[in-house]
């Protein structure tokens, strides 16, 4: 595969299965797997983790209907802050009105994991179904809601969600490829990276296409100007300030969310470096914070209002239970956006 082709696979997708199959698989009783899948704790813990290990491979075939579901979205994230959370609702919630559902909103205040408490919560209100961004149930919740019926759909997922939980991203290994090459047109070669966190699917993507555009221009990688971020404005000042102290500083600065590119500007005040005469930087979401700094930012958008309006209009197909959804991976495209942060390098 060369540096600038974008890794794709398409590995077949296996068929859901019914609780007497999987109990046969298992070598169990469908009373044990009931058992399992209802949080019982009166299961030997080997026998849990195969039978949760079957649903999440081959999931949970679903009832035509599922009477009773309450008219609501559980809208799941990791931290419920800022204009990345209300563009998703805002798409989440275009959606949801055209369907007459509401949206609950949970936040796992920093977790990327829901505890017992939330997949109580949910149960209790058997919703139409769930929306989980940036984070994700745990395989014995999702095997949960596979049972019960309740349809997951995950957006921006942190981790490779399998076949069997349908989710919706962008073009992130692209989205740094294009942010990287902008700064090598400009003639930038001493190139930093903010990364998001080294478990985030997303994040490992973006530093993936810096890498490949790198490679493919013959631009050696140099370790000391990755960094390893978690999204958040204050480890994109902490990040910079050390770039920026170093004997050979960077010329550019490849923030991987906006966030943490609002940090690189503090950071870069504070040192009174200017933007973009002295640091470029470039962003990752096209937040509407981004036209209002100063220089205005240049970013790569990513549709977070479109992807939360698919992901929710692939929940309420998977809650009519009409069959298999025709793709349970939607990938939306990325597209760079130049602003007033990027120049060409002073030295």
């Amino acid at each position: 595969m060369s540096a600038t082709t974008e890794p794709t696979d398409s590995p077949a997708k296996p068929q859901p299965l019914t609780i007497a199959q999987i109990a046969e698989l298992a070598g169990v009783s469908t009373a044990t797997v009931s058992k399992v899948v209802n949080g019982r704790t009166t299961v030997a813990p080997e026998t849990r983790t195969l039978v949760e290990s079957l649903i999440n491979r081959h999931g949970y075939r679903r009832q035509k209907k599922r009477p009773g579901a309450a008219p609501l979205i559980d809208l799941v994230f990791h931290e419920l802050e800022g204009e990345y959370a209300m563009e998703i609702i805002k798409g989440v919630e275009r959606v949801a009105q055209e369907h007459r559902l509401a949206v609950v909103l949970s936040e796992l205040q920093g977790r990327h994991t829901p505890g017992r408490g939330w997949i109580e919560d949910v149960l209790s209100r058997r919703p139409t179904g769930v929306i989980a961004v940036f984070s994700g149930p745990t395989d014995s919740q999702r095997a949960q809601l596979f049972t019960r019926d309740i349809p997951l759909v995950l957006v921006d997922p942190t981790g490779d969600p399998g076949h069997q939980v349908p989710s919706v991203g962008a073009g992130n290994w692209s989205g740094g490829l294009s942010a990287t090459r902008h700064l090598l047109d400009l003639g930038h070669r001493r190139i930093a990276i903010i990364t998001g966190p080294a478990h985030a699917l997303s994040g490992r993507a973006r530093l993936d296409g810096y890498r490949a555009a790198l490679d493919a221009a013959g631009v050696p990688i140099d370790p000391a100007l990755i960094a390893e971020g978690d999204f958040n404005i204050a480890d994109g000042m902490a990040h910079a300030r050390r770039l920026l102290a170093l004997p050979e500083p960077p010329t550019a600065i490849f923030a991987s969310n906006d966030a943490q590119a609002v940090g690189v500007y503090q950071a870069a005040g504070q040192a009174g470096v200017r933007i973009p005469h002295d640091l470029s930087v470039v962003g990752f979401d096209d937040l509407p914070m981004a036209e209002r700094l100063f220089p205005p930012l240049t970013t790569v958008r990513q549709p977070l209002t479109d992807m939360a309006a698919a992901a929710t209009r692939m929940l309420v197909e998977l809650a009519r239970g009409e069959g298999p959804l025709p793709q349970d991976r939607l990938e939306l495209a990325t597209k760079l956006v130049v602003r007033g942060s990027t120049t060409r390098p002073a030295r």
